[in-house]
């Protein structure tokens, strides 16, 4: 009975977590959208910036019209991505229209260079951190995720021919030169979006092909504290069996691993990969070292 109700108590934990973050996110993208980019006449990609669109033209209230058009991607994936998954997003979606009307008409910035770099990293923060905690702020999101399993188009390909038309449309309304600058904004939001999910400590996969590999394993392993993995080979070219070292890095960790190699072995062959996540005990040590 005790385990049952502490397995309750932490999933009720969770829960809270996870609420607070997708409303912080909300409220970091909020600001961002009415102290930037509305003063501005920029906007973003997706359902809110039809949305940012709309009110501009009949002076709706945003934070109203995200929600509206967010509704039929929201019923449409209830079905096919999870009730916990639209459920958060619901509520994310919801803060986030509290947001719009929390930070309407206060401005921080009339340049548009300035608000196109801020509001971009802002943005980004806002929304990577709604994505990591397992929610959405655009049913363009939800719905690319469903048409590229029934077309067989990647979900960056169908947001990209939804934000060309969305895009061309603020165009037309706004003024070319204004739609670049909201298409550079979308830039930089996606990279830093990209910065909050994978982490600053991003980390990264390395095979080393070395006739001494097991020296090379071996410093690795006593001196720099880093965990190797040996897999067998065979030369395409010569036939010969070779041993491959396999780890995985911190970004940090490169320059001291190359210089390592280089002292035993100039002619080893390295290979170095994007490591999206990463999860072990040793690495967060090493990492919690640098």
């Amino acid at each position: 009975m005790n385990i049952i109700k502490y397995l309750n108590l932490k999933s009720i934990v969770n829960l809270l977590k996870k609420l607070l973050f997708l409303t912080i996110g909300a409220f970091i993208a909020g600001f961002a959208l009415e102290s930037f980019l509305v003063p501005n006449t920029m906007i973003d990609g997706g359902v809110v910036g039809v949305s940012m669109i709309v009110s501009y033209i009949t002076n709706f209230n945003l934070g109203l019209l995200i929600f509206v058009f967010n509704i039929p991607f929201l019923l449409f994936a209830f079905t096919k991505m999870g009730k916990y998954f639209v459920l958060q997003t619901f509520f994310a979606i919801v803060m986030l229209g509290f947001a719009t009307n929390l930070f309407h008409s206060h401005d921080v910035t009339h340049d548009h260079l300035l608000a196109t770099v801020f509001g971009g990293i802002i943005l980004g923060t806002g929304v990577g951190i709604v994505l990591k905690n397992e929610g959405s702020l655009d049913g363009t999101e939800i719905m690319s995720l469903v048409l590229s399993k029934k077309f067989g188009l990647s979900v960056g390909e169908i947001i990209l021919g939804f934000n060309i038309f969305i895009y061309g449309a603020a165009g037309l309304v706004f003024g070319w030169e204004q739609a670049m600058y909201s298409i550079l904004t979308y830039f930089i939001a996606s990279r830093v979006i990209d910065l909050v999910l994978e982490g600053f400590n991003s980390s990264k996969s390395v095979r080393i092909i070395s006739d001494k590999a097991y020296e090379i394993g071996q410093i690795l392993v006593d001196d720099l504290e880093i965990g190797v993995t040996y897999l067998t080979g065979k030369g395409g070219y010569s036939g010969q069996e070779k041993t491959i070292i396999y780890c995985v890095v911190s970004r940090l960790e490169m320059a001291k691993m190359k210089e390592v190699i280089k002292q035993i072995d100039p002619r080893a062959f390295m290979s170095v990969g994007e490591v999206n996540e990463a999860y072990g005990m040793r690495l967060s040590k090493r990492i919690d070292k640098i």
